[in-house]
């Protein structure tokens, strides 16, 4: 039965919130969000970045999950998809910062590439532990969706961050992994996402139509139906949202559970306790903890998700008392504590929806909480890091084939003060940008990088100017 240890990732951070783990480093917020984001960076990467030490063909870098290691005996589970996805998104966002990123994100390819599910052969198999001799496949060798979603995701924005001429063609990488995820872990009939390719073909199985919340990364969807054509994509977001929707008016909080089940009339419910991981399977738990976070990146464009977003604000300051040290690691669905103890976890997710809270002293507040928590795990870590890069406006929106969009610098898929900061930071040679941000940049359309591109951004941005490019004149 090996349905059953599809989540265990989530459940070893769990428990190791409540054991304690090795020292790691806390930091105060600085006055800038980018360096609060690039020093959790150099700290993350020493932790939890690994080579695979068995493979002296090619190098491999994978996502290092565990607090065990090998010592002979049984296998010791070292990494899982999940944390090969982050580990992907995270190197590729960081290009600007690190001279080293794309050897790092090279290297994790090659790991993906080593480990493809026995399923879908784009997706990635969903754990790996180490025999004494390899990295292998012995209790995961199938996939789980939201790594895929990921993996997919990096891909395509390594195609738009350093092109595809190179050893790899991350583009139709991309594409293939969307295919596979779109035959696999897309359930054709609902149009929502399933657990992960070994829910195939499982039609009247208990698992059936289940879909997990922190799955519905609702950015990622459009991106995907532009990226591929694909308006089955569309499908997929919309009844995505909807059940989003659903959920939030029901129990008013925002809070999702981490599994939901079709209720018998085209609708969604709770899963039942012990569904697939735990008694909390249909309560705000160590899945769902995510939400605020990957619901949250689609809040500025998406009214369902905003809707959720809005909820989770007005819930979670009411219920912490405006004090966000005092979020706590679970809820009931209508907003009761599961558990009397904080966890990073779920604690950093919500620095995502404050972008969207009218409260900045509450935003302040747990940006601070954020970047000040001390020891941690590789879930918390992990999900603190790409929360940073997502609050430090550094998230980036692959290529879709779209025009141009003059003055969006840091590729993120609009145009506001943090571009300005960037181009000005380029113009004076303190950062270089990639090949699409420098066309983004050039806003007097002269095609060269100038001081004057930067004035033109913010004419533009005071309303100076209505429109870019502003064509240079004579």
């Amino acid at each position: 039965m090996k349905k059953i240890k599809k989540y265990s990732a989530v459940l070893l951070s769990a428990v190791l919130a409540l054991t304690g783990t090795p020292p790691f480093f806390a930091a105060a917020a600085s006055d800038s969000p980018v360096t609060d984001m690039t020093a959790f960076y150099q700290n993350w990467k020493t932790r939890y970045v690994r080579q695979d030490l068995y493979t002296a063909d090619e190098i491999r870098y994978y996502v290092y999950y565990s607090e065990d290691t090998y010592t002979g005996g049984d296998p010791v589970p070292v990494t899982v998809s999940e944390a090969h996805g982050y580990g992907m998104l995270i190197a590729v966002s960081m290009a600007d910062y690190d001279s080293e990123a794309k050897d790092l994100f090279d290297g994790m390819v090659r790991y993906y590439l080593a480990h493809p599910s026995q399923i879908g052969s784009h997706l990635m198999a969903w754990q790996q532990s180490d025999t004494g001799s390899a990295l292998t496949e012995t209790d995961g060798a199938d996939s789980a969706t939201d790594g895929d979603m990921d993996i997919a995701y990096a891909l395509l924005l390594a195609d738009k961050v350093w092109g595809s001429s190179g050893s790899f063609d991350y583009g139709a990488m991309g594409k293939a992994v969307l295919e596979d995820i779109m035959t696999y872990e897309v359930d054709q009939t609902a149009w929502t996402l399933s657990l992960g390719d070994w829910t195939y073909g499982s039609s009247g199985s208990k698992y059936d139509g289940a879909t997990r919340a922190s799955d519905f990364i609702l950015q990622y969807l459009p991106v995907f139906a532009k990226v591929t054509g694909d308006e089955r994509w569309t499908k997929v977001y919309d009844r995505t949202n909807a059940i989003v929707t659903d959920m939030v008016d029901t129990y008013g909080t925002g809070l999702l559970p981490d599994f939901l089940i079709p209720d018998g009339s085209g609708g969604y419910q709770p899963a039942p306790e012990n569904y697939l991981e735990d008694v909390t399977d249909g309560q705000y738990g160590y899945n769902s903890c995510r939400v605020p976070w990957r619901v949250g990146m689609d809040a500025e464009n998406n009214p369902a998700a905003r809707k959720c977003i809005d909820a989770l604000n007005q819930f979670i300051r009411k219920q912490t008392g405006g004090d966000p040290w005092e979020i706590r690691a679970g809820y009931t669905l209508d907003g009761k504590p599961t558990a009397d103890y904080d966890d990073l976890c779920f604690t950093a997710p919500f620095l995502v929806a404050a972008k969207y809270s009218d409260d900045s002293t509450w935003t302040e507040e747990l940006r601070d909480c954020v970047v000040n928590y001390g020891d941690d795990t590789y879930f918390g870590d992990t999900i603190k890091m790409l929360c940073l890069i997502v609050y430090a406006d550094q998230w980036q929106v692959p290529d879709t084939g779209a025009d141009t969009l003059r003055g969006d610098v840091n590729l993120d898929g609009r145009v506001d003060i943090t571009d300005a900061v960037l181009l000005n930071k380029a113009t004076a040679g303190v950062v270089i940008l990639n090949d699409a941000a420098r066309q983004n940049a050039d806003c007097d359309a002269n095609g060269e990088l100038s001081g004057n591109d930067a004035v033109v951004l913010l004419k533009f941005l005071v309303h100076i100017e209505t429109t870019l490019p502003v064509p240079e004149t004579a």
